[in-house]
């Protein structure tokens, strides 16, 4: 993909099709991300990202509440095509009839396009206004038979943008002392290992010290704990990211989020990094202890 190049994705189709779905999965490939835009605000919209140069991926719903611009919206697709520095692609959600019904019986919604009269009638008309959308799709979804799980796997598999990771760890320490962090998937409390905090060279110091974390590693329990941590892992992590999951965090205490959860989260976050997992290790309370001294 060449720099200067917008990679636009026109999310259309049925109302009831799966395009909140379809835009949360976008989401989470990273693209820019706009609901129902009106058309007459999209050239302004594109002169502003051209000049930012910061945004290259871009997804944008237009659906039939747009109707009122639909004239406008052809127009601007048909513009678009004839420019260099936008690719753009249609990606069209549709389902059955009796599916789409079902769906807003179930939601209890009503249809745009019948607001006061038979839903049916609604899909029917909504069917016709949108068959020049879909003529022009390049990728026509047939959710009917999709489960949302499914629809955004559909979407991961053909616009992800090779090498680009879509699951990502966030690997925290935190003291217990200061709370449980409310982000957190998985929690795990290493109070049960001997506490540096007592030995007095390491009081002062912190986990990230070698010193520190060989001295938390040296205890008997630790590294057994540590390795079934890692096949634990090992064995979770493809089911998550197979189930579609795109954030894991891993969340590791001890009482004051001082010494034994960092020496943890180091080397966790330093092996998954090299298990080819993106990455991040924060260390949550790192500073509290700095701050408590300088309030005291």
């Amino acid at each position: 993909m060449k720099p200067d190049t917008l990679n636009l994705v026109i999310i259309t189709g049925m109302s009831g099709a799966g395009k909140t779905v379809a835009i949360q999965s976008f989401e989470d490939l990273g693209y820019f991300c706009v609901d129902n835009m009106p058309p007459n605000l999209l050239p302004k919209f594109w002169e502003l990202v051209k000049e930012s140069g910061k945004i290259t991926k871009i997804a944008l719903v237009i659906d039939i509440r747009s109707r009122a611009f639909y004239d406008e919206i052809i127009s601007m697709l048909s513009g678009l095509e004839n420019t260099n520095f936008v690719t753009t692609k249609i990606l069209f959600l549709d389902a059955s009839n009796e599916e789409l019904v079902s769906r807003y019986k179930e939601t209890r919604r009503s249809h745009p396009l019948a607001m006061e009269g038979r839903l049916m009638d609604g899909i029917v008309k909504e069917r016709a206004l949108m068959q020049e959308m879909k003529n022009r799709a390049q990728l026509i979804v047939d959710t009917t038979s999709l489960s949302p799980r499914q629809l955004r796997e559909e979407i991961f598999d053909n616009f992800k943008i090779a090498n680009v990771p879509t699951f990502h760890i966030e690997v925290m320490s935190f003291g217990f002392k200061y709370g449980l962090p409310i982000d957190a998937d998985i929690v795990l409390d290493v109070r049960f290992l001997p506490n540096p905090y007592y030995v007095p060279e390491f009081k002062p110091k912190t986990g990230l010290d070698p010193a520190v974390a060989k001295y938390v590693f040296d205890q008997p329990t630790a590294e057994t704990f540590y390795q079934q941590l890692i096949a634990l892992l090992q064995t979770a992590m493809p089911g998550y990211v197979k189930e579609g999951k795109t954030s894991l965090t891993i969340a590791i205490g001890c009482t004051g989020g001082q010494h034994r959860s960092v020496a943890l989260a180091q080397r966790l976050g330093k092996d998954l990094i090299e298990q080819k997992y993106p990455v991040d290790i924060t260390h949550r309370d790192l500073d509290k202890r700095k701050e408590t001294v300088n309030r005291s």
